[in-house]
């Protein structure tokens, strides 16, 4: 081992940059730390402007040959990363739960199975990415998909892997370059798709890792002019600065933002399902931007359903997520456990009451909380908590229901509970929400667009929407005359 590099549950992990396609050390370093148990990974490459800028010049550099790389190619070449990911499921599972806190067992079966699929999916979708001819008063018309240029693709810490990819897959195979800035609470993973995308035989500069701060190198980063597409997934406030920071080059963005979903359950719903899709909400420790974190219930069910739903989170098993038995692990940071508890707090003191939880647990932990008698204007309900805790309100009419459902600024997702078709028709039909789901909850395709309404968001990426994002699109229209025979 180097003094570079780290050993994390026995797997080597480089602590340096990724650029041109060399490590790159920086003079100074930032501590990561497990939420576990709070102790010391290790000391992280703190990447400053000028990594950033030499990350921008390198995915430059390698832009004109990678974009003219066949598609064949560079759908080849993401069928290679995927490979190796499946080659490393285990190494990337322990090392990501031992850095973010997530379940090991979800990063055995789940997560990491869907790194590799993003790849595999991006690579299929450009093999048959088209857009039909069509003709306009004789003319042809012919639509491609042209690489755009270097991206910038900024992720978060609460699925590290899987929303870096999510980005990285679709710019590849677009043609373009990237520069990647993964989340500083969480950045092994990223180190490590370095090495996989390397082994399989990325060319140099294709794929760029920057570590660090965002508020030391993302404008460096966003506001370079080199940079034609920059995609995030994180707060709003961060968002805000991103955008205007990319405006004085007009770069387009895709932003994936904060969310305070809610869960309509309908009298005439399954009721056992309904108190499954909720207690679901609990699921990563409430650190999922779609968590439907507002729990509508009909007034003549919600005395049954609060109690069914006190009985099921009773069940939940909080503890060191490399268990097998744990169902929910620790939270990131103390700094967003100190966020958390503030919440509750701060709602408990104006008036709500706390049916499940409403306290810290030991060390990063912070018990499942339901709490009821809140105000809807209240922060606790207008207000993205990114923590393991619900809020229960009522509704007695459906026009109600779809009012509360759609009195925030936010429009990430929202799930419906309910046995009725035609109630289901008209209340997906008014909610304001990216993504609806109907007595299911966390059913992603690819082929499907995503992304939030209002302060959830801008753009949509998924199956032809990330294309359409990562590249320029240009029609082409031919005459049908003036050719020459040249026999």
């Amino acid at each position: 081992m180097t003094e570079h590099t780290l050993t994390v549950a026995g797997v080597a992990v480089d602590t340096r940059h990724w650029i041109g396609g060399e490590r790159v050390a920086s003079a100074e370093t930032f501590t990561d730390v497990s939420p576990i148990d709070g102790s010391v990974i290790g000391e992280i490459s703190r990447g400053t402007e000028a990594e950033a800028a030499a990350a921008v010049a390198a995915a430059k550099a390698a832009f004109p040959a990678w974009a003219a790389t066949p598609v064949a190619e560079r759908a080849r070449l993401l069928h290679a990363i995927a490979d190796g990911v499946e080659k490393r499921i285990e190494d990337l599972a322990i090392v990501e739960t031992t850095d973010n806190g997530a379940l090991l067992r979800s990063h055995r079966r789940g997560v990491m199975p869907r790194v590799a699929h993003n790849f595999r999916f991006f690579a299929d979708w450009l093999l048959n990415l088209e857009h039909g001819d069509f003709e306009t008063r004789g003319h042809t018309n012919h639509v491609s998909w042209d690489p755009a240029g270097p991206s910038v693709l900024i992720t978060p810490w609460n699925a590290p892997l899987m929303l870096s990819t999510w980005k990285v897959a679709p710019a590849l195979a677009a043609g373009n370059t990237v520069v990647l800035k993964p989340a500083e609470w969480t950045p092994l993973t990223a180190s490590l798709l370095a090495d996989i995308a390397a082994e399989a035989g990325l060319p140099a500069g294709v794929l760029n890792i920057v570590q660090g701060y965002g508020s030391e190198i993302g404008d460096a980063l966003t506001s370079h002019p080199d940079v034609r597409r920059i995609s995030f997934t994180g707060s709003v406030p961060t968002a805000k600065r991103i955008t205007a920071s990319a405006a004085a080059n007009l770069t387009p963005l895709s932003l994936e933002l904060g969310g305070k979903s809610p869960l309509l359950v309908f009298a005439d719903a399954d009721l056992d399902l309904a108190v499954d899709l909720a207690v679901e909400q609990y699921d990563n420790a409430g650190q999922v931007c779609l968590a439907a974190t507002r729990i509508l219930v009909e007034e003549s069910v919600a005395e049954e359903f609060t109690r069914r739903f006190a009985e099921k989170a009773a069940t939940i098993v909080q503890g060191d997520p490399r268990d097998e038995a744990t169902d929910i692990g620790p939270n990131i940071h103390e700094r967003q456990l100190e966020k958390i508890d503030g919440f509750v707090r701060r709602a408990l003191d104006a008036g709500a009451r706390a049916v499940v939880g409403g306290h810290r647990g030991e060390g990063q932990y912070y018990a499942p909380t339901l709490l009821t008698d809140v105000a809807q204007d209240s922060e606790i309900v207008q207000e993205e908590v990114f923590g393991p805790v619900l809020t229960l309100q009522t509704f007695t009419t459906e026009d109600e229901a779809v009012q509360l459902a759609n009195d925030t600024r936010f429009g990430l997702a929202a799930t419906l509970a309910t046995g009725d078709r035609d109630r289901a028709a008209r209340v997906t039909e008014r909610l304001v929400a990216g993504t609806v789901w109907v007595n299911c909850f966390f059913v992603r395709d690819l082929q499907a667009p995503f992304g939030g309404s209002r302060h959830s968001g801008v753009g949509r990426e998924g199956g032809t929407w990330s294309f359409d994002f990562y590249c320029d699109l240009k029609n082409t229209v031919t005459a049908p005359k003036g050719w020459k025979d040249h026999g």
